[in-house]
């Protein structure tokens, strides 16, 4: 049996921390701004801080780009050459042509060497996922064993997020003017999850920021019972202004501290969602 490389791209949102503990492999996805030639690779050469600064300096929001199908294949290729199966995943087929462009490159190999896997998902929601791949990995199981352990697991990762502004997606054509302009009158936040590989949004929270926090850690709350305490993520786009803090405190007493992971999205979440955005993500037990 050959040995396994874990491989994501780099929308799965983990820490340096945790990539280099688990032996991962991450593919960055593009990120490129009007009137600027540069083609930025996410979390290489350009970090979310500096999405900010050009978006605020420019007026407009980036836009981001899949992993195309030929640097897929050329990302793949030393590690075959190498003789290591690969199992790969990644953003969602809903939500970007990575996942599909990943499934042609692998078979540009031959058979069996590479899986790839459909998160349905972004962000940690995605992480989740990898770090279940290794743990699977690690545990001595084959490319095809941990495909299909995984695939298993996809419909029960629950990602969920609080958009503070809309001004982002307003920008990135992902919602309108007026949409924009009622929020901000009536302060309403958005808490938008992944449903059925579809980023959408499911409570419109009146108020301040922290009411839609709270819906989360309700959520949470009534999910408990259910919930793989193996590993939970809260991620963030940064500006936070202690609303992180705030849910650790509160999930703490209930998810063992070191599989409690605080990360920060890459530039890709942060492109489209802007600062202050912020999730808790888990997997939940399959009741039957």
């Amino acid at each position: 049996m050959n040995k396994v490389i874990v491989m994501c791209d780099s929308t799965a949102d983990l820490s340096p921390e945790l990539v280099k503990k688990n032996d991962i492999v991450v593919v960055p996805l593009h990120v490129s701004f009007k009137d600027d030639p540069t083609d930025y690779l996410d979390g290489v050469t350009l970090t979310a801080e500096e999405v900010y600064r050009k978006a605020e300096a420019s007026g407009t929001t980036p836009k981001t780009g899949a992993i195309n199908l030929y640097e897929m294949t050329e990302y793949f290729r030393p590690y075959i050459e190498k003789g290591f199966d690969i199992i790969f995943t990644g953003i969602g087929s809903g939500l970007s042509s990575t996942y599909q462009n990943a499934l042609l490159a692998s078979r540009e190999f031959p058979d069996g060497r590479i899986e790839v896997v459909d998160s349905w998902n972004l962000s940690t929601g995605t992480g989740l996922l990898v770090l279940k791949m290794c743990q699977f990995r690690d545990e001595g199981d084959d490319v095809h064993t941990i495909a299909e352990k995984v695939r298993k697991l996809v419909p029960f990762v629950s990602a969920k997020f609080c958009i503070d502004r809309l001004d982002y997606l307003y920008k990135g054509g992902r919602c309108s003017g007026f949409t924009m302009a009622l929020a901000h009158m009536l302060h309403i936040h958005p808490v938008a999850k992944m449903v059925n590989n579809k980023l959408v949004v499911y409570r419109k929270i009146r108020g301040k920021y922290i009411k839609a926090v709270d819906e989360q850690i309700r959520e949470f709350m009534e999910d408990l019972p259910r919930i793989d305490k193996s590993a939970l993520f809260i991620t963030d786009s940064g500006h936070m202004t202690g609303e992180d803090k705030y849910i650790y405190d509160k999930v703490k007493e209930y998810i063992p501290e070191g599989n409690i992971h605080h990360t920060t999205a890459g530039c890709v979440v942060s492109s489209h969602c802007g600062p202050k955005t912020i999730g808790i993500l888990y997997i939940l037990k399959d009741e039957e």
